[in-house]
């Protein structure tokens, strides 16, 4: 602000005390002081004032430029999902025309093989019935048909001893 050296402030105080005389001084200086305080703080007000216009123009830039990256970044989303879309589409019509072609084949197989000629069915076959083998006997001893029927009835899996049945 103001530049004053020492001896500069003695010559002011010197002229006051002429000027003034001893008895106001010290009420006049002392409103002095009073009036550089307001003088002071309405400096600090007008400061602070500019400091907060500035923040707000610089903060209205950083928001304009946020909602300028937003709207890029919505649009670039957007586009995208649009893209996206198009070629689900794409996929979604192929796998229709696909699925239709697949129809269409199933349809003309189940028509080809409707259209073969059946072998006749009407002669059986008649395959031997093999025989029951217990398991004392070695695998493929002989036994008749009246063997393996008459132990069926009976519940026994094994052919019945001779010395065993005299005893019990």
């Amino acid at each position: 602000m103001l530049d004053f050296s020492v001896m500069e402030l003695m010559v002011i105080g010197v002229v006051a005390l002429v000027v003034i005389g001893p008895e106001k001084l010290p009420r006049v200086a002392r409103t002095a002081g009073h009036l550089l305080g307001r003088f002071q703080r309405y400096v600090a007000d007008v400061k602070s004032d500019i400091n907060r216009e500035i923040e707000l123009s610089e903060l209205k830039k950083l928001q304009s430029s946020v909602e300028d990256a937003a709207r890029s970044i919505e649009h670039s989303v957007k586009t995208g999902m649009d893209e996206a879309e198009k070629h689900f589409k794409e996929a979604e019509s192929e796998m229709r025309a696909a699925g239709t072609e697949l129809e269409k084949a199933g349809h003309e197989l189940k028509q080809s093989v409707a259209e073969i000629p059946m072998p006749h069915m009407g002669t059986s076959i008649s395959e031997p019935t093999p025989s029951i083998a217990s398991p004392n006997e070695p695998p493929g001893s002989p036994r008749t048909e009246e063997e393996d029927t008459g132990q069926m009835e009976l519940g026994l899996d094994s052919k019945v001893e001779p010395t065993a049945a005299k005893q019990g």
